[in-house]
């Protein structure tokens, strides 16, 4: 019987702004396709349109959940992930990480 090593899994959480008109379909599958080794589940758990977001804008909230294959991952490297996910997003859906 072969032994599995399970990594432990690390969700993070992203709230992205983007144009009313961007499904937010979009923004899950940019951050998939991010890297789709390590990135396992990707949930929408919040939309909010309203004050301090701006007009005709939306903001998406995007939880990630980044599973291991090779070893427990370092804050470097999941802030690394973490910069490429923003990058995705905005590249493919003109997206800004909120603040």
């Amino acid at each position: 019987m072969r032994l599995v090593k399970a990594f432990q899994p690390v969700v993070r959480d992203f709230a992205f702004v983007v144009d009313s008109a961007v499904p937010a379909g979009n923004v899950l599958r940019a951050v998939k396709n991010t890297d789709k080794q390590l990135i396992g589940e990707v949930a929408l758990f919040d939309v909010y349109e309203g004050e301090g977001i701006g007009a005709g804008k939306k903001s998406l909230a995007v939880s990630v959940t980044l599973r291991p294959q090779d070893a427990t991952l370092t804050d470097a490297a999941i802030e690394a992930v973490s910069k490429r996910i923003v990058a995705s997003v905005t590249k493919a859906t003109g997206a800004t990480l909120r603040t």
